[in-house]
């Protein structure tokens, strides 16, 4: 079994309550549209053998050819190939996509035989983050896209058995017997390596502590001073990124440490279980959720969270915290879902 992540745990009365654990989806982390690939409902693990990878036949794309731009093109011609046609249309050069990363992409999603989009995320002006994963996203995305790299434009037809199943997509008006076209940007991938990128900040005050700067995917120090703890929420960064300010209401993709201020010793980290956590800012005790919100996407921050906004007298059973503990945590916000 593989441990929880603690700020997702279970929490006293008063604080946010999550009955899921840290490797579990967040109900806010899946697509805002049940029509999207990554509806986790929708996207049931297959027990299908993976498919061969064809060139095509694929249609054509008539308008919005590059890359970023919302793409138009017709319905396909003839019969679709049975296994997965993926073509690249545009060769990105940026970091290669594995199987399990999380990816950031921009798509639209028609349907073969009448050209119907159910779906694209270009007129939400908002990207897709997920996981390429068995239950996380159907199948087809998991084979088209895993070897390619940040900044291609890919293409794909994905037949049922590795799209939603002879039960299909009611609510997207998909039928057990259709084909589906994407084509898909991919903007960006993480994984347990990834870590923040931006600007460093100067940790001037002595009396907070001190996190390391390192962003090759390793667990940066946290140091704790001596002194007593400060009483209210302490939030800053460590790195700056240049990302999107992270809102009270968004669900988020991190990297993160957490120490205990008494005694400095580490008691979560994703780092530990080589796997990045998502969750709703809205599923999180208060000191996370209320030190997060305003912050940038790609920075790393420092939350120092005193116990009641913590988990005061009622500590996760098991987690080695003590009741009234303060605690520190580093956090590389890597993405919004």
């Amino acid at each position: 079994m593989r441990r929880r992540s603690l700020i997702l745990a279970a929490v006293p009365a008063g604080l946010v309550t999550l009955a899921g654990c840290g490797d579990d989806e967040s109900d806010s982390s899946k697509a805002s549209e049940s029509t999207s690939p990554s509806a986790s409902a929708s996207a049931p693990a297959s027990a299908a053998p993976p498919p061969k990878i064809v060139d095509g036949p694929l249609p054509a794309v008539t308008a919005g050819v590059k890359f970023g731009e919302k793409p138009t093109l017709p319905k396909g011609s003839g019969e679709p190939s049975k296994q997965l046609a993926v073509k690249t249309l545009v060769a990105g050069s940026g970091t290669t996509v594995a199987e399990g990363d999380y990816v950031q992409a921009g798509y639209l999603g028609q349907i073969w035989d009448s050209g119907k989009v159910f779906d694209n995320s270009y007129d939400r002006k908002t990207s897709l983050v997920i996981q390429l994963a068995p239950g996380r996203i159907i199948d087809g995305w998991r084979y088209a896209l895993a070897g390619k790299k940040v900044g291609s434009r890919v293409e794909f037809s994905v037949p049922p058995t590795w799209g939603y199943g002879a039960q299909g997509q009611a609510q997207a008006g998909i039928k057990g017997t259709d084909t589906l076209v994407f084509v898909v940007d991919v903007q960006g991938t993480f994984n347990a390596k990834s870590s923040a990128k931006g600007t460093d900040v100067a940790q001037d005050d002595v009396d907070l502590p001190k996190v390391g700067t390192n962003t090759d995917g390793k667990a940066p120090s946290i140091e704790v001073p001596k002194g007593d703890a400060p009483k209210k929420l302490v939030a800053n960064y460590v790195i700056e990124g240049d990302g999107p300010k992270v809102a009270a209401t968004d669900s988020v993709l991190v990297q993160y440490k957490g120490v205990l201020w008494d005694t400095g010793k580490e008691f979560d980290s994703t780092y530990g279980r080589k796997e990045l956590t998502s969750f709703s800012l809205q599923q999180v005790v208060k000191g996370w959720s209320q030190g997060m919100t305003g912050k940038k996407v790609g920075s790393r921050i420092v939350i120092v969270i005193p116990p009641e906004l913590g988990y005061g007298a009622q500590p996760p059973a098991g987690s080695g915290i003590k009741k009234d503990s303060t605690m520190v945590f580093t956090v590389d916000i890597l993405a919004k879902l």
